[in-house]
């Protein structure tokens, strides 16, 4: 079997707080290969960012490792790491006058020289990861003129341009309608089949998630479970993903119910 690109060792996450440190998952077990799109869905403040932050060595674990590419996460310099690595946040851009060319440009900076001039290839990679998340035609414009859903697409890109094996989005259908949202599903399924990459998104919308993603992380309190949905299903993993009897998963029809009402 395919050694994994990304693996976890006697892993606990969590944060340290004045008085002590406050666990949130123990033992915690993943293992990511190539080319899979795998979701991690769970609650609000259930520690998906916390879990994503630790394993893309932004968080230091609370014991354990991370393991990437057969090197502890936290033993890379930020200039080699930003070529294993790629993150898109749902953080706002900061005010700029970029192009959505120049924007996808920014992902070619681990590789460009101090002064930043992009080599043919370089451009070659901007367009390609263009034409990949079909943005194309959005060259020209500004980023700030962009709908939502354009402009996730486009940081999508500049991630693409980056050129790394591993993709981590947080929450990337945030702010988008069910039309655009099903759209990102699609472009990322897409991607990590054609691609070969690893892509690893955290997402509020379980449904959606269960349906095209290859493996699911599922978080519930002080646990932590990776599997196909398929397998997540039959074990009852989303039985147990809100605290509420009135929210069901129905198995057959693959989707929450309300119960009582």
């Amino acid at each position: 079997m395919e050694k994994p690109l990304l693996f976890t060792r006697d892993l606990s996450i969590g944060y340290p707080t004045k008085k002590q440190v406050s666990v949130i998952a123990s033992d915690v077990s993943i293992s990511l290969r190539m080319g899979k799109l795998i979701s991690l869905i769970g609650a609000n403040g259930i520690g998906k960012s916390t879990l994503l932050r630790t394993l893309t060595g932004i968080q230091k674990p609370i014991s354990g490792e991370v393991m990437l590419n057969g090197r502890i996460v936290s033993d890379y310099p930020p200039s080699q790491m930003s070529q294993k690595l790629a993150l898109v946040l749902t953080e706002k851009l900061p005010p700029s006058n970029l192009t959505v060319f120049e924007l996808v440009s920014l992902g070619r900076q681990p590789y460009t020289n101090w002064v930043g001039k992009l080599t043919a290839d370089d451009i070659a990679k901007v367009n390609q990861a263009l034409h990949l998340t079909a943005t194309t035609h959005l060259s020209a414009k500004r980023h700030f003129q962009l709908s939502d859903g354009q402009l996730q697409n486009v940081l999508i890109a500049r991630a693409l341009a980056q050129d790394t094996p591993f993709i981590v989005l947080d929450e990337p259908t945030t702010h988008l309608d069910l039309q655009h949202k099903a759209a990102l599903f699609r472009l990322l399924r897409t991607l990590s089949s054609e691609t070969g990459k690893c892509i690893l998104f955290s997402t509020h919308d379980v449904e959606m998630a269960i349906q095209l993603s290859d493996e699911m992380i599922v978080m519930n309190r002080g646990n932590v479970i990776q599997d196909t949905p398929e397998n997540l299903i039959k074990m009852g993993a989303f039985d147990r993903l809100f605290d509420d009897e009135t929210i069901v998963f129905d198995k057959q029809k693959q989707r929450f119910v309300f119960r009582g009402f």
